[in-house]
């Protein structure tokens, strides 16, 4: 789907966690806002259509949505982390707001804005951590996609028949450190503590994160492997751990690099490239 040159274009970035919105003009966020996604479907509608009411304008020539897991021809098949089955987003947007409409993977999306604004690398996947695990692979600079519905890299099997998602996800943060702790807490949270249940839990999932990535890397041989999502805010520390983990289960000689992100906002830049 094509528009004029200089159209601007509404971005909505679905999250478990966050919805974040942004107005794109030319791969230029102009406008920007992030909020807590609510907890039930008509909540969630109702946030989607302020957003796009309070950046809608005539020159706004299309609606760009990433949302974290399975959908066709605008229809929303199943979000695993949201309350949101068979549910036909793009046309609803269509016909509220008389304009085109895209429905994207968020991975995808981020992997699409790293292809043509960030690491630009013709062979690459892309994991997004966050309240769940994303994943987006380019092979030959083209999104794959098998076919139709590859590239669901967080649920690969890694232990005992549970998929990387569900052992390392922040979903599954939450839930052992409000075990342990009381309450729950962030990976960098965990890091700042220098407490020994705190190291522990960040070898586990880390363990996890290296076992996932060694993993698709000994699957594809990518260039890099380029993280996003939440997890990023992690630093440096987080990632030499990932490293080190993913080391002890690379197959091949080499020692394929593992880095951040360092786009900013990279799911709406790559849903509104779906406009370009």
């Amino acid at each position: 789907m094509k528009v004029s040159k200089g159209g601007k274009i509404i971005a909505i970035d679905l999250g478990g966690t966050n919805i974040r919105v942004a107005l794109i003009k030319n791969k230029k966020i102009l406008k920007y806002h992030k909020e807590k996604t609510p907890k039930t479907l008509k909540d969630i509608n109702t946030k989607i259509f302020e957003f796009v009411e309070s950046y809608i304008s005539d020159d706004v020539k299309g609606i760009a949505v990433a949302v974290p897991g399975l959908f066709k021809e605008g229809v929303i098949k199943t979000l695993p982390n949201l309350p949101i089955r068979n549910y036909n987003l793009g046309g609803v947007l269509k016909n509220k707001f008389k304009v085109p409409v895209v429905i994207r993977n968020d991975a995808d999306c981020v992997a699409l804005a790293e292809l043509e604004l960030g690491c630009k690398k013709k062979n690459f996947i892309i994991l997004t951590l966050g309240t769940g695990i994303g994943g987006g692979i380019i092979i030959d600079g083209k999104l794959y996609h098998g076919e139709g519905y590859g590239g669901e890299l967080g649920h690969i099997v890694l232990d005992g028949g549970k998929d990387f998602e569900s052992l390392a996800a922040s979903k599954r943060l939450r839930s052992v450190t409000t075990k342990v702790f009381g309450e729950s807490k962030l990976f960098n949270e965990l890091i700042k503590m220098k407490d020994v249940r705190a190291k522990k839990i960040l070898e586990e999932f880390t363990k996890y994160y290296g076992q996932g990535i060694a993993s698709l890397v000994n699957c594809f041989d990518p260039e890099v492997v380029i993280l996003a999502g939440g997890v990023s805010e992690c630093g440096n520390e987080f990632l030499k751990m990932v490293r080190k983990h993913s080391a002890k289960y690379f197959h091949f000689p080499k020692k394929t690099p593992i880095l951040w992100s360092k786009l900013k906002h990279p799911g709406v830049l790559g849903a509104s490239l779906y406009f370009e």
